[in-house]
C-alpha cells in the first residue's frame, strides 16, 4: 500500500480518537492547557528590599513575607539590596525570570525616580507587573516649637508677611520631604527656602536645633520628638488623618484646601509573569494586608495598610509619575552630583 495512504489513515485514526475522548470528557491531561497558578508556589520566593534593614519598606516587606509562608507552606525571603535611590533592587527583578519567584516591592519615591533620574535601567509601567498596593502614609509637618504658629493657617500667614523667612530642610532634592514641602510652599503662594540635607535624621536635628523652621517627616522618624515636646505637630499631609494620629489636623483642614501628599510601598513582579500567578500573588498578599493583626504592626511605620487591584495600582503608579513630573519640571529639579 502507498506510504502516504497509510500516514493518511493513520492521522485519521489519532484525530477521531482524540475527537472521540473529549466528546467524552476525558480528554488526556497532556493535552489539556494546565494552570501554571496551580501547584504555585512550588519553592521559595524571593522578596527583594529597595532599601536598607528596618526602614519603613523593609518593615512592611517582612510582615508580608511572614504572611505568605504561614498561608502558603513555603518561604518567602526578604532579600535587601539597597542603592541608586532604590532602582538596583528593582532592576534586579525586571530582569528576573519571570516566573513568580522573584518580586520587589516599591515605595512612592520610584515614581519621582523616572522623572528626577532622567533615566532608570527599567521601565517602571513596561517592564514591571503590578500586583498590589500595599500601604500607604502620611507625612507630618512639625516645626521648631520656638515658631510662633500653632496649625497651618498661621504657618502660612507667617510666611505671607515674612517672606523667605521660613527654611524647610529635606532628606534630599527631589525625596518625599521636599516635593512635599516645594508643593505646599507653591499652593499657599508663599516663599520659602529649600534646605537639602543627606538624610532624614541631620534635618531633623536642625528642625530640633532651630536651624531650619520646618519639616515634612515620617511618623516613624518624628513621633518621638514629638511627643517629648522637642517638635511641634501642626497638621499631616494625607487626604484624611492618620489612624497612627488621629489628634493631627490634616494640612487640607487646617489650612490649604486640596493639598494632599501620600506616601506608598508595592509589590511589583517581572511584566511577562503569568496572569494566573499574578492574580494569586493579589489574593495572597491582600489577603495578608486584611488579617487582624497587620494594622498594628505596619503601625509602626506610621503606615495603614491598603491592598488594591492589579488595575488599581497600574493605575496609582501611571498617576503618580504624572503628578510628580509636573512639579518637578516646575521647580528644574535635577537628580544630586
Amino acid at each position: 500500500m502507498n506510504q502516504a495512504i497509510i500516514e493518511s489513515a493513520d492521522r485519521r485514526r489519532l484525530l477521531q480518537a482524540l475527537t472521540a475522548f473529549g466528546a467524552a470528557g476525558c480528554a488526556p491531561a497532556a493535552f489539556a492547557q494546565r494552570d501554571p497558578a496551580q501547584d504555585y508556589p512550588g519553592k521559595p520566593i524571593r522578596l527583594l528590599c529597595p532599601f536598607a534593614a528596618a526602614g519603613g519598606v523593609d518593615i512592611t516587606s517582612r510582615a508580608i513575607a511572614q504572611k505568605l509562608t504561614e498561608a502558603w507552606k513555603q518561604s518567602v525571603v526578604v532579600e535587601n539590596h539597597p542603592g541608586a535611590n532604590g532602582t538596583i533592587a528593582v532592576d534586579m527583578c525586571a530582569k528576573a525570570a519571570p516566573d513568580g519567584y522573584t518580586l520587589t516591592m516599591i515605595s512612592s519615591s520610584h515614581s519621582v525616580n523616572v522623572t528626577l533620574q532622567g533615566h532608570t535601567p527599567y521601565d517602571l509601567t513596561r517592564d514591571l507587573a503590578p500586583i498590589t498596593q500595599v500601604t500607604s502614609q502620611p507625612y507630618v509637618l512639625v516645626v521648631n516649637p520656638r515658631l510662633p504658629v500653632k496649625n497651618v493657617a498661621e504657618l502660612i500667614a507667617l510666611a505671607k508677611a515674612k517672606p523667605d523667612s521660613i527654611n524647610y530642610g529635606s532628606s534630599g532634592i527631589g525625596g518625599f520631604s521636599h516635593l512635599s514641602g516645594a508643593l505646599f510652599a507653591s499652593m499657599a503662594g508663599v516663599k520659602m527656602t529649600h534646605v537639602p540635607y543627606k538624610g532624614g535624621a541631620p534635618a531633623m536635628a536642625d528642625v530640633i536645633s532651630g536651624n531650619i523652621q520646618m519639616l515634612f517627616s515620617t511618623l516613624l522618624q518624628s513621633h518621638g520628638h514629638i511627643a517629648a515636646g522637642k517638635l511641634r505637630a501642626i497638621a499631616v499631609s494625607t487626604a484624611k488623618r492618620a489612624a497612627a494620629a488621629p489628634n493631627i489636623p490634616t494640612v487640607q483642614e487646617s489650612g490649604l484646601p486640596g493639598f494632599e501628599v501620600a506616601g506608598w510601598y508595592g509589590v511589583m513582579a517581572p511584566v511577562a509573569t503569568p496572569a494566573p500567578i499574578v492574580a494569586k500573588l493579589n489574593q495572597g498578599i491582600v489577603a495578608a494586608l486584611r488579617s487582624p493583626d497587620m494594622a498594628e504592626r505596619l503601625g509602626a511605620d506610621g503606615s495603614e495598610p491598603v491592598g488594591t487591584t492589579q488595575a488599581q495600582f497600574g493605575e496609582h503608579i501611571r498617576s503618580e509619575i504624572t503628578r510628580w513630573r509636573k512639579l518637578i519640571r516646575e521647580l528644574g529639579l535635577r537628580t544630586e552630583a
